[in-house]
Protein backbone atom coordinates (compact mmCIF):
# COMPACT_ATOMS: atom_id res chain seq x y z
CA UNK A 1 0.00 0.00 0.00
CA UNK A 2 1.14 3.29 -0.78
CA UNK A 3 1.76 5.76 2.33
CA UNK A 4 -0.34 7.59 4.19
CA UNK A 5 -0.05 11.78 3.71
CA UNK A 6 -0.88 12.96 7.36
CA UNK A 7 -1.12 16.97 7.94
CA UNK A 8 0.29 17.43 11.90
CA UNK A 9 -2.35 20.68 11.79
CA UNK A 10 -2.03 23.04 14.81
CA UNK A 11 -2.33 23.24 18.76
CA UNK A 12 -2.50 19.40 20.04
CA UNK A 13 -2.02 17.95 16.63
CA UNK A 14 1.92 17.80 16.62
CA UNK A 15 1.72 16.19 20.49
CA UNK A 16 -0.82 13.68 19.48
CA UNK A 17 0.68 12.58 16.43
CA UNK A 18 4.18 12.19 18.15
CA UNK A 19 2.24 10.35 21.03
CA UNK A 20 1.00 7.89 18.06
CA UNK A 21 4.43 7.22 16.05
CA UNK A 22 4.68 3.44 17.60
CA UNK A 23 1.11 2.92 16.09
CA UNK A 24 1.65 3.98 12.35
CA UNK A 25 2.34 0.54 11.30
CA UNK A 26 1.82 1.68 7.49
CA UNK A 27 4.13 3.84 5.39
CA UNK A 28 2.97 7.38 6.60
CA UNK A 29 4.67 10.88 6.02
CA UNK A 30 4.26 13.41 8.32
CA UNK A 31 3.29 16.47 6.84
CA UNK A 32 4.06 19.61 9.61
CA UNK A 33 4.84 23.15 9.78
CA UNK A 34 8.76 23.10 10.54
CA UNK A 35 9.89 22.20 13.88
CA UNK A 36 6.73 21.81 15.43
CA UNK A 37 7.35 18.21 15.62
CA UNK A 38 10.23 18.32 17.13
CA UNK A 39 8.79 21.11 19.54
CA UNK A 40 5.94 18.99 20.69
CA UNK A 41 8.75 15.94 21.16
CA UNK A 42 10.96 17.92 23.92
CA UNK A 43 7.27 19.29 25.51
CA UNK A 44 6.54 15.54 25.96
CA UNK A 45 10.37 14.71 27.28
CA UNK A 46 10.66 12.17 24.23
CA UNK A 47 14.36 11.99 22.72
CA UNK A 48 13.89 14.05 19.98
CA UNK A 49 15.27 11.07 18.24
CA UNK A 50 12.67 9.01 17.95
CA UNK A 51 11.04 11.25 15.35
CA UNK A 52 13.37 9.52 13.33
CA UNK A 53 13.40 5.78 14.28
CA UNK A 54 10.63 4.53 12.83
CA UNK A 55 11.52 3.15 9.09
CA UNK A 56 8.15 3.82 7.89
CA UNK A 57 7.74 7.07 8.82
CA UNK A 58 9.25 10.45 6.58
CA UNK A 59 8.55 13.72 7.77
CA UNK A 60 8.08 16.57 5.49
CA UNK A 61 8.31 20.04 6.86
CA UNK A 62 6.79 23.51 5.49
CA UNK A 63 7.18 27.29 6.36
CA UNK A 64 4.93 30.02 6.50
CA UNK A 65 4.78 31.86 2.73
CA UNK A 66 1.76 33.00 0.48
CA UNK A 67 -0.30 30.48 2.36
CA UNK A 68 0.09 29.62 6.24
CA UNK A 69 2.44 26.02 6.78
CA UNK A 70 -0.75 23.90 7.36
CA UNK A 71 -2.67 25.39 4.72
CA UNK A 72 0.30 24.32 2.98
CA UNK A 73 0.31 20.38 3.98
CA UNK A 74 -3.05 20.21 3.39
CA UNK A 75 -3.08 21.29 -0.46
CA UNK A 76 0.43 19.37 -0.45
CA UNK A 77 -1.61 16.32 0.94
CA UNK A 78 -4.50 16.14 -1.01
CA UNK A 79 -2.43 16.40 -4.40
CA UNK A 80 0.11 13.58 -3.30
CA UNK A 81 -3.58 11.68 -3.00
CA UNK A 82 -4.70 12.81 -6.47
CA UNK A 83 -1.73 12.06 -8.25
CA UNK A 84 -1.72 8.28 -6.67
CA UNK A 85 1.82 8.78 -4.71
CA UNK A 86 0.04 8.59 -1.21
CA UNK A 87 -3.09 5.94 -0.46
CA UNK A 88 -5.11 8.27 1.70
CA UNK A 89 -5.12 11.59 4.00
CA UNK A 90 -5.44 11.94 7.70
CA UNK A 91 -6.01 15.50 8.81
CA UNK A 92 -4.95 16.61 12.20
CA UNK A 93 -7.17 19.66 14.09
CA UNK A 94 -6.46 23.41 12.57
CA UNK A 95 -7.45 26.56 14.14
CA UNK A 96 -10.15 27.70 11.69
CA UNK A 97 -10.35 31.43 12.44
CA UNK A 98 -6.57 32.03 12.81
CA UNK A 99 -5.93 30.52 9.61
CA UNK A 100 -8.71 32.87 7.72
CA UNK A 101 -7.39 35.90 9.73
CA UNK A 102 -4.04 35.02 7.80
CA UNK A 103 -6.22 34.83 4.48
CA UNK A 104 -7.56 31.52 4.42
CA UNK A 105 -10.61 31.37 2.41
CA UNK A 106 -12.90 28.37 3.78
CA UNK A 107 -14.43 27.70 6.98
CA UNK A 108 -12.52 24.09 7.21
CA UNK A 109 -10.82 21.30 5.88
CA UNK A 110 -14.34 19.85 3.81
CA UNK A 111 -14.67 23.11 2.00
CA UNK A 112 -10.93 23.27 1.06
CA UNK A 113 -10.52 19.71 -0.15
CA UNK A 114 -13.79 19.87 -2.20
CA UNK A 115 -12.24 23.04 -4.17
CA UNK A 116 -8.83 21.25 -4.80
CA UNK A 117 -10.83 17.90 -5.84
CA UNK A 118 -13.30 20.18 -7.73
CA UNK A 119 -16.13 18.74 -5.42
CA UNK A 120 -19.01 21.09 -5.03
CA UNK A 121 -20.56 19.74 -2.41
CA UNK A 122 -18.41 17.25 -0.24
CA UNK A 123 -20.02 15.33 2.97
CA UNK A 124 -18.89 15.52 6.08
CA UNK A 125 -19.60 12.23 8.16
CA UNK A 126 -18.66 10.49 11.33
CA UNK A 127 -17.49 6.86 11.73
CA UNK A 128 -16.03 4.69 14.39
CA UNK A 129 -17.90 4.78 17.46
CA UNK A 130 -21.07 2.79 18.12
CA UNK A 131 -23.04 6.23 16.74
CA UNK A 132 -22.36 7.06 13.10
CA UNK A 133 -23.40 10.31 11.27
CA UNK A 134 -23.90 12.37 8.29
CA UNK A 135 -24.22 16.02 7.44
CA UNK A 136 -26.31 17.89 5.26
CA UNK A 137 -24.73 21.28 5.83
CA UNK A 138 -21.87 21.69 7.55
CA UNK A 139 -20.34 25.27 8.77
CA UNK A 140 -23.22 27.59 7.88
CA UNK A 141 -24.74 30.05 9.99
CA UNK A 142 -27.89 28.16 12.15
CA UNK A 143 -30.01 30.94 10.36
CA UNK A 144 -29.65 29.36 6.92
CA UNK A 145 -29.92 26.01 7.36
CA UNK A 146 -33.68 26.13 6.04
CA UNK A 147 -32.76 28.53 3.50
CA UNK A 148 -30.11 25.75 2.32
CA UNK A 149 -31.66 23.11 2.63
CA UNK A 150 -33.47 20.75 -0.54
CA UNK A 151 -34.67 17.87 -1.36
CA UNK A 152 -32.19 17.59 -3.86
CA UNK A 153 -29.48 18.45 -1.78
CA UNK A 154 -30.97 15.36 0.88
CA UNK A 155 -31.12 12.88 -1.94
CA UNK A 156 -27.74 13.40 -2.82
CA UNK A 157 -25.77 13.59 0.85
CA UNK A 158 -27.41 10.07 1.18
CA UNK A 159 -26.46 8.40 -1.73
CA UNK A 160 -22.92 9.52 -1.84
CA UNK A 161 -23.15 8.17 1.81
CA UNK A 162 -24.99 4.88 0.81
CA UNK A 163 -21.91 4.10 -1.80
CA UNK A 164 -19.21 5.04 0.38
CA UNK A 165 -20.84 2.59 3.55
CA UNK A 166 -21.43 -0.28 0.76
CA UNK A 167 -17.41 0.29 -0.46
CA UNK A 168 -16.13 -0.29 2.85
CA UNK A 169 -18.59 -3.46 2.32
CA UNK A 170 -21.27 -2.39 4.97
CA UNK A 171 -25.26 -2.42 4.14
CA UNK A 172 -26.16 0.86 5.51
CA UNK A 173 -29.71 2.22 7.11
CA UNK A 174 -30.55 5.51 7.22
CA UNK A 175 -32.73 7.78 9.81
CA UNK A 176 -33.16 10.70 8.61
CA UNK A 177 -33.87 14.05 10.56
CA UNK A 178 -36.34 16.53 10.63
CA UNK A 179 -35.10 20.41 11.13
CA UNK A 180 -37.45 21.71 13.42
CA UNK A 181 -38.56 20.24 16.72
CA UNK A 182 -40.89 16.98 16.40
CA UNK A 183 -40.23 17.25 12.63
CA UNK A 184 -42.59 19.50 12.33
CA UNK A 185 -45.22 18.15 14.48
CA UNK A 186 -47.42 17.69 10.93
CA UNK A 187 -46.60 20.88 9.73
CA UNK A 188 -47.76 22.96 13.18
CA UNK A 189 -43.71 23.61 13.61
CA UNK A 190 -41.80 24.39 10.35
CA UNK A 191 -43.29 23.42 6.99
CA UNK A 192 -39.64 21.98 6.08
CA UNK A 193 -40.16 18.85 7.54
CA UNK A 194 -43.23 18.00 5.11
CA UNK A 195 -42.40 19.71 2.09
CA UNK A 196 -38.31 19.30 1.37
CA UNK A 197 -37.37 16.64 3.99
CA UNK A 198 -40.19 13.51 3.23
CA UNK A 199 -39.83 13.86 -0.52
CA UNK A 200 -36.58 12.84 0.05
CA UNK A 201 -36.83 9.72 2.00
CA UNK A 202 -39.59 8.93 -0.69
CA UNK A 203 -37.19 9.31 -3.72
CA UNK A 204 -34.91 7.40 -1.92
CA UNK A 205 -36.77 4.75 -1.35
CA UNK A 206 -37.58 4.60 -4.95
CA UNK A 207 -33.30 4.57 -5.61
CA UNK A 208 -33.95 1.07 -3.05
CA UNK A 209 -31.95 2.68 -0.65
CA UNK A 210 -33.15 2.35 3.00
CA UNK A 211 -33.99 5.33 5.05
CA UNK A 212 -37.16 6.44 7.67
CA UNK A 213 -39.48 8.99 6.99
CA UNK A 214 -38.32 12.23 8.15
CA UNK A 215 -38.02 11.76 12.44
CA UNK A 216 -37.49 13.93 14.99
CA UNK A 217 -33.34 13.90 15.98
CA UNK A 218 -33.76 12.85 19.22
CA UNK A 219 -35.93 10.06 17.37
CA UNK A 220 -33.03 8.82 15.05
CA UNK A 221 -30.40 8.61 17.67
CA UNK A 222 -32.06 6.42 19.97
CA UNK A 223 -33.01 4.17 16.27
CA UNK A 224 -29.22 4.29 16.06
CA UNK A 225 -28.38 3.07 19.65
CA UNK A 226 -30.73 0.32 19.29
CA UNK A 227 -29.03 -0.86 15.69
CA UNK A 228 -31.99 -0.54 13.89
CA UNK A 229 -30.50 2.16 11.77
CA UNK A 230 -26.67 2.58 11.02
CA UNK A 231 -26.35 5.99 10.09
CA UNK A 232 -28.19 9.33 11.61
CA UNK A 233 -28.86 12.21 8.71
CA UNK A 234 -28.58 15.28 10.19
CA UNK A 235 -29.54 18.74 8.67
CA UNK A 236 -26.82 20.57 10.25
CA UNK A 237 -23.86 20.52 11.99
CA UNK A 238 -24.82 21.65 15.58
CA UNK A 239 -27.96 18.44 15.02
CA UNK A 240 -25.42 15.83 14.76
CA UNK A 241 -22.26 16.12 16.10
CA UNK A 242 -23.42 16.91 20.12
CA UNK A 243 -25.25 13.31 20.82
CA UNK A 244 -22.36 11.76 18.74
CA UNK A 245 -19.23 13.90 20.52
CA UNK A 246 -20.92 13.07 23.96
CA UNK A 247 -20.93 9.13 23.51
CA UNK A 248 -17.81 8.58 21.16
CA UNK A 249 -15.93 11.35 21.57
CA UNK A 250 -12.06 10.32 20.53
CA UNK A 251 -13.28 7.13 18.74
CA UNK A 252 -15.58 9.01 16.23
CA UNK A 253 -13.86 9.54 13.23
CA UNK A 254 -14.56 13.07 10.54
CA UNK A 255 -14.64 11.18 7.06
CA UNK A 256 -15.06 13.42 3.71
CA UNK A 257 -17.24 11.55 1.40
CA UNK A 258 -17.44 12.23 -2.22
CA UNK A 259 -13.74 13.00 -3.02
CA UNK A 260 -12.01 10.90 -5.75
CA UNK A 261 -9.28 10.63 -2.85
CA UNK A 262 -9.23 9.15 1.06
CA UNK A 263 -9.52 11.69 3.47
CA UNK A 264 -10.44 10.97 7.78
CA UNK A 265 -9.56 13.42 10.36
CA UNK A 266 -9.91 13.93 14.21
CA UNK A 267 -13.01 14.66 15.70
CA UNK A 268 -11.83 17.47 17.83
CA UNK A 269 -10.50 20.54 17.86
CA UNK A 270 -7.19 22.07 18.63
CA UNK A 271 -7.22 22.25 22.12
CA UNK A 272 -5.46 25.04 22.34
CA UNK A 273 -5.88 25.76 26.72
CA UNK A 274 -3.68 22.56 26.93
CA UNK A 275 -1.02 22.69 24.65
CA UNK A 276 1.91 21.22 25.97
CA UNK A 277 0.56 19.90 28.97
CA UNK A 278 0.66 16.45 28.24
CA UNK A 279 -2.90 16.25 28.39
CA UNK A 280 -4.19 15.54 24.79
CA UNK A 281 -5.76 12.19 23.42
CA UNK A 282 -4.29 10.63 20.39
CA UNK A 283 -7.26 8.42 20.34
CA UNK A 284 -8.76 9.51 17.38
CA UNK A 285 -6.05 10.51 15.40
CA UNK A 286 -5.45 6.64 15.89
CA UNK A 287 -8.79 6.04 14.79
CA UNK A 288 -8.75 7.82 11.82
CA UNK A 289 -5.35 6.81 10.45
CA UNK A 290 -6.91 3.64 11.26
CA UNK A 291 -9.46 4.27 9.18
CA UNK A 292 -7.81 5.71 6.45
CA UNK A 293 -5.47 2.85 6.17
CA UNK A 294 -8.89 0.33 6.02
CA UNK A 295 -10.94 2.05 2.98
CA UNK A 296 -7.24 2.22 1.31
CA UNK A 297 -6.78 -1.21 1.57
CA UNK A 298 -10.35 -2.38 0.45
CA UNK A 299 -9.41 0.13 -2.20
CA UNK A 300 -6.65 -1.81 -3.20
CA UNK A 301 -8.44 -4.79 -3.01
CA UNK A 302 -11.45 -4.03 -5.38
Amino acid sequence: MKPIALTVGMGIGPEIVVRSLKAFTQPTWLLAKKGTLLKAAKQLEIEWTALWQHPLLQIIEFEDGKEPAEVLAIRTAAELCLSKQCSAMVTGPINKARLMSQGFLFPGHTGFLGDLCGVERPVMAFSGGSLQAVLVTVHIPLREVAERLTTDLIVETVEVSHQAWLHRGQPVRFAICGLNPHAGEQGKLGHEDLEIIQPACERLRQKGIEVTDVVSSETAFLLARDKKVDVVVAMYHDQGLPPLKLVDFGQSVNWTLGLPIIRTSVDHGTADAIVGQNKANPASLQAAWQLAVEIAQKSVAT
